[in-house]
């Protein structure tokens, strides 16, 4: 087991979960695996500590289809192995986050087919959950992205899509609306991202905003206000972007590691998927 001196969170090894009393699942892409770190952190402030943190997320991450960047290969949300370890692990009070469904529109699915992969997570959830919240796509934001942005943004992170500048624009307001009469039929608290949490980069929420966002965000699990906001700890970030999940490709091969995979001062397991 290896550990951190006093100003480290992480612990490496076995982790209790028995210590866990409290159990929290998010769905999302590349704002959740950037955050995580301080979502975790928020989750422990908002929720309680320690938390069994159940993750599947990841750059580019789809809810229904197979998703590669940069050699990196990881199962869609709805076939990654996050379910199957829900049903084994001990019924806790859960919290649930559901957040950057737009990843698809770029893969060239068509809104009723996102919709629909979404929908079948909110049900799943819908048997577990305590308290669900869904973030909408950051449509104040993606208002001012220009023909120019969407290209550089395609060419990077989805250089094989071929959906045209109009056509994303367009799957994104109607996709939106649908995620919205989601919410509200699977009794989700709806969250609607703010346009100063965004820079140039139009998806993703700038690290200088993490830990209001992500507390305005989350807050929703509980009626009672956090003592405090999340201060974030580059040690602790780092460790969790180290972390691998259950099952992955690189360049062709399978990697797997045991889940959780680490463990946090304060009790809180992590697993990712």
């Amino acid at each position: 087991m290896i550990r951190e001196d006093a100003g480290g969170e992480l612990f490496h090894g076995e982790p209790a979960l028995e210590m866990g009393g409290r159990r929290v699942i998010l769905l999302g892409a590349s704002n959740v695996v950037r955050g995580l770190s301080t979502i975790v952190e928020t989750a422990e402030l908002v929720w309680g500590q320690p938390v069994d943190v159940l993750a599947a997320c990841g750059h580019g991450r789809s809810y229904g289809r197979t998703s590669c960047v940069f050699g990196r290969s990881l199962p869609s949300i709805l076939e990654c192995g996050l379910w199957d370890e829900l049903s084994r692990r001990r019924p806790l009070p859960t919290a649930a986050l559901i957040t950057d469904v737009g990843n698809d529109i770029l893969y060239g699915a068509g809104t009723g087919q996102i919709v629909a992969w979404v929908a079948e997570c909110l049900t799943r959830l819908r048997g577990v959950c305590d308290q669900l919240v869904v973030t909408e796509l950051p449509l104040a934001r993606v208002a001012s992205v220009t023909p120019q942005q969407y290209r550089w943004i395609r060419m990077l992170l989805f250089p094989g899509s071929r959906v045209t500048f109009d056509e994303a624009i367009a799957r994104a307001h109607e996709l939106n609306a649908h995620v919205a009469e989601l919410a509200s039929r699977h009794r989700a608290v709806l969250r609607v991202p703010r346009l100063d949490w965004y820079g140039w980069d139009p998806i993703h929420i700038r690290r200088a905003c993490w830990s209001d966002a992500w507390y305005e965000i989350l807050s929703a699990w509980s009626d009672r206000a956090a003592p405090q906001r999340a201060r974030g700890s580059w040690r602790r970030w780092l460790q969790l972007r180290r972390q691998r999940p259950l099952v992955r490709r690189m360049f062709g091969f399978e990697q797997r590691r045991a889940q959780p995979v680490c463990a946090l001062r304060s009790g809180s397991a992590i697993s990712l998927f």
